[in-house]
């Protein structure tokens, strides 16, 4: 869970399917042995594809709150300047929970996940997190 860092970037692949790329700030508030408090930021990539894709290009904004599960994915590539082998982590998302109003100015149930339907040859998908059971 965190905030969208700049505005969604959306596209479409050769062959029709939607893809969007966001970045999300998670922040970590806590305070050290000494008493002062501080705060840390992590930014995490993710893509979303499908249905997916759409709904965060067309819903999502710089700023906004979301809630995203998904797996884990490493991305490698060879630097162009040094020749060096690069990585980096990120997240492809499964589900995306958005967190924020709608445009129409009705509330969105934090219940109620923006989530895609599996195409037929995917694995059936584990059921929404109900908000009570997330422990913090």
């Amino acid at each position: 869970m965190g905030n969208c860092v700049r505005d969604p970037e959306l596209r479409n692949t050769s062959s029709g399917t939607a893809v969007c790329g966001i970045t999300i700030a998670i922040n970590h508030k806590y305070t050290t042995d000494s008493g002062e408090k501080r705060e840390d930021s992590t930014f995490v990539d993710v893509t979303l594809w499908g249905r997916l894709a759409e709904i965060c290009g067309e819903y999502v904004h710089k700023g906004d709150p979301v809630f995203i599960q998904g797996r884990l994915q490493t991305e490698s590539w060879d630097d162009k300047q040094t020749g060096q082998k690069r990585s980096k982590l990120k997240v492809v998302a499964e589900n995306l929970q958005l967190l924020t109003g709608r445009p129409n100015g009705k509330a969105q149930s934090a219940a109620a996940p923006v989530t895609p339907k599996p195409a037929p040859a995917a694995p059936a998908r584990s059921a929404a997190v109900e908000p009570d059971e997330i422990p913090f």
